[in-house]
């Protein structure tokens, strides 16, 4: 799988953050769990009651952990939950984050061998790679100082993936935990115009061995993939982390998540911005 420039993996540790009941040695048991079940490509029903978190800043702490126990470098983030109808199912009120692992980050075609992932589903995803870093700060990043840190707009499809038997009974904070369900990311290449595109506005179509199986709009990603990069800027600001120059963000799926099964093909059109596609192997 290709491999793209990438930070430290440690970036993104909270100092302080699971400091509501978790100590940083349940956290990195937990989040060693976790890896651990990745790395084997098996599944789990949930972390042990010791180790699991009860709160949003507990899940953040193990996912610290399970990233520290992966030590892989981080290209980036992923973000889940950006739109109403999930987060309702899920009792929060905001989006979450995760990590992209560069050694699961490829091109378009991407290849995923049988027995990669756990479930064959993907999400066609508005990605943004920054051109400058934008560190933790005590005053809010404004949409403006966002976008003047962006080097590119990218078409992307992510294969998300969990660590979980049943990962849709869980709740919210599990997830995140799971670092936010993240599996692999088919990163398309840089859209000509991306920058100025309304990317709101754009359509996106997804096909399924040639017919169509979902369709759908920037716009169904908290109104607008700038807006879901907003609030990821200023998250990692809270949580004392910097948005790095060259990292990854993948904005949520702009369409119904799409179920597919091994040996399909799946595209993703996202008109003048271009197209990706994943096969999963057979």
């Amino acid at each position: 799988m290709h491999r793209l420039a990438a930070g430290d993996q440690l970036n993104g540790a909270v100092k302080g953050e699971g400091s509501d009941g978790m100590d940083r040695q349940k956290a990195m048991r937990g989040g060693a769990a976790l890896w651990e079940a990745w790395q084997d490509g098996r599944q789990i029903d949930a972390l042990p009651s010791d180790c699991r978190p009860g709160t949003i800043g507990e899940a953040y702490a193990v996912q610290d952990g399970l990233a520290a126990r992966a030590g892989l470098a981080v290209a980036g983030y992923k973000i889940g939950a950006t739109n109403a109808r999930v987060q309702a199912r899920f009792g929060v009120d905001a989006p979450f984050s995760g990590r992209l692992f560069a050694d699961f980050v490829g091109e378009s075609p991407l290849h995923v061998p049988p027995g990669r992932v756990n479930f064959h589903t993907i999400e066609p995803e508005f990605d943004f790679v920054m051109g400058r870093a934008l560190a933790p700060r005590a005053a809010p990043y404004t949409r403006e100082e966002v976008r003047e840190a962006v080097a590119s707009v990218h078409p992307a499809i992510e294969v998300p993936d969990s660590r979980y038997t049943d990962w849709l009974s869980m709740s919210a904070a599990d997830l995140i935990a799971d670092n936010a369900i993240a599996g692999l990311l088919c990163l398309g290449p840089a859209a000509e115009g991306g920058l100025t595109h309304d990317l709101a506005a754009q359509p996106v179509i997804v096909r399924v061995n040639g017919a169509p199986a979902s369709e759908g709009a920037g716009r169904n990603v908290l109104g607008d993939p700038w807006n879901v990069l907003v609030w990821l800027a200023n998250h990692l600001s809270a949580r004392n982390a910097t948005l790095e120059a060259g990292h990854i963000v993948t904005t949520g799926s702009a369409t119904d998540i799409v179920r597919c099964r091994p040996g399909d093909a799946v595209t993703a059109d996202f008109g003048p911005l271009g197209e990706v596609e994943v096969r999963f192997g057979k």
